[in-house]
């Protein structure tokens, strides 16, 4: 039977990992939401002109 508690003692996160979350963490992300509020305020502009 596998012992939890021993294998979590043997346990070390994976640097790869850890990089990979620093690099997506550090990323500025545009999303659908944006660039629906991008798109409203470009065409208010528009109709103010």
């Amino acid at each position: 039977m596998i012992n939890f508690e021993e294998e979590l003692k043997k346990f070390h996160p994976s640097l790869e990992v850890e990089d990979a979350e620093e690099a997506i963490y550090n990323q500025d992300l545009t999303d659908a939401a944006d660039l629906l509020v991008k798109m409203m305020k470009e065409a208010e502009e528009k109709e103010e002109k």
